[in-house]
C-alpha cells in the first residue's frame, strides 16, 4: 500500500513537473505588453499637452482687445472661452499651433492690430462651429 501511494504522487508530481516545463513562458511570466508605468505617463504626457494647447488657444484669445473685437462682432467671450475647454484633442491641437504662429507673425510686425482682430474673430468662430458640429 505504501508503494502504491508513493507511486501514485511520484506520478502527480511528475505530471505537473511536465506541465510547468511544457507551458509557455509568455504565461509564466505575468510581463505585460504595455507597463502599467508606461500608460501612466503616456496619459500624463497627453494631459500635459492637452492643457498646453488649451493654454495657448487661450493666450491668443486674452490678448489686448480680444474681448472688445469679439464683442464688437457679436460673439460671446465666454462662450467661446468655455468651447475651447470641448474641443477634441487633435482640434485644440491645430488651433494652439496656429494660434502660436500667430502671435509670433504679431509679435513680429507682419500682422497689424486690425489683422490680428480679425483673425480672432475669425478663430473664435471656428472653435464655436467646431463644437457645435462635434
Amino acid at each position: 500500500m505504501k508503494n502504491l501511494l508513493s507511486g501514485e504522487v511520484q506520478f502527480s508530481l511528475a505530471l505537473l513537473l511536465g506541465m510547468a516545463l511544457a507551458a509557455p513562458p509568455d504565461l509564466l511570466a505575468q510581463d505585460y505588453i504595455v507597463s502599467p508605468s508606461a500608460i501612466q505617463n503616456d496619459v500624463a504626457a497627453a494631459s500635459a499637452a492637452r492643457l498646453r494647447n488649451r493654454d495657448q488657444v487661450r493666450s491668443l484669445l486674452t490678448m489686448p482687445g480680444a474681448q472688445n473685437a469679439l464683442q464688437a462682432a457679436h460673439v460671446n467671450y465666454r462662450q467661446v472661452m468655455t468651447a475651447v475647454d470641448h474641443l477634441s484633442d487633435a482640434d485644440l491641437a491645430q488651433l494652439a499651433a496656429r494660434s502660436q504662429k500667430a502671435q509670433k507673425d504679431f509679435a513680429a510686425g507682419t500682422l497689424s492690430d486690425h489683422d490680428l482682430l480679425l483673425l480672432l474673430v475669425g478663430f473664435a468662430a471656428l472653435i464655436l462651429i467646431i463644437v457645435a458640429v462635434h
